[in-house]
């Protein structure tokens, strides 16, 4: 009858098992707002969300957040604490832009600490450490943050081009399909076409001016029904 064969697990590939469950556990957690395009409420979502886990004990700390006028999603703010923005000297301008040191050295002292950091596919300012802001969240999460973030479908790269053909829009502003992929959470938040056009004629979506031209080019309703599917 023949020896069963050797069953023992190798040393080196367990020890690097257990190296790399360590380091998942001290990563933090990725919870990413999805949806199909600006203004089904997914800054909103997270805001509520987050006070929730404020209410709950939680130390939650608003890296940025953009509103675009909004006011019920600027309501939402009340009672959290914000850190301030740095200030960024560019072309002439004053830009305002997420501090990421800032955010690493608060996350040091004051964990566990849920930072949000919305628009995930935003890029930095020329200078920045990181060309885009999702590589920000990166570098939160090897420190140990939970972040939260908010991404339109159309900003997802691999659909990038699809989304451009449809709509007639190509964004420049894209992120990994491995950073969506490698998310602890996404939460998919969804509205009907006929909805978001009307939070967009009520002006919950853009101020009025730009409500107008989004309606003539990007919110269509063929556009819309496309971008959820």
């Amino acid at each position: 009858m023949a020896e069963p064969p050797n069953q023992r697990p190798d040393p080196d590939e367990l020890l690097q098992r257990l190296q790399q469950q360590e380091m998942h556990s001290l990563r933090g957690k990725l919870r990413i707002y999805f949806g199909a395009s600006a203004g089904v409420g997914k800054t909103y979502a997270m805001l509520n969300a987050a006070q929730r886990e404020r209410q709950a004990g939680r130390a939650v700390l608003v890296g940025v957040v953009e509103t675009h006028g909004r006011s019920e999603t600027a309501e939402l703010l009340t009672g959290l604490e914000a850190l301030p923005l740095r200030e960024v000297a560019y072309r002439g301008r004053t830009l305002r832009e997420f501090d990421l040191d800032a955010a690493l050295s608060l996350g040091r002292s004051r964990k566990p600490l849920l930072l949000l950091v919305d628009e995930l596919a935003h890029a930095n300012v020329e200078g920045s450490r990181h060309p885009k802001r999702w590589q920000d969240v990166q570098e939160l999460l090897e420190a140990g943050i939970d972040v939260w973030s908010a991404l339109n479908v159309q900003h997802l790269e691999s659909l990038n081009g699809t989304v451009g053909a449809i709509t007639g829009i190509r964004v420049n502003e894209t992120v990994p399909d491995t950073v969506l992929d490698g998310a602890d959470e996404v939460i998919l938040v969804d509205v009907t076409p006929h909805e978001l056009l009307a939070r967009l004629r009520a002006g919950k979506v853009y101020l009025p001016q730009q409500a107008q031209q989004a309606a003539r080019n990007f919110f269509r309703q063929g556009n819309l029904i496309a971008l959820r599917e």
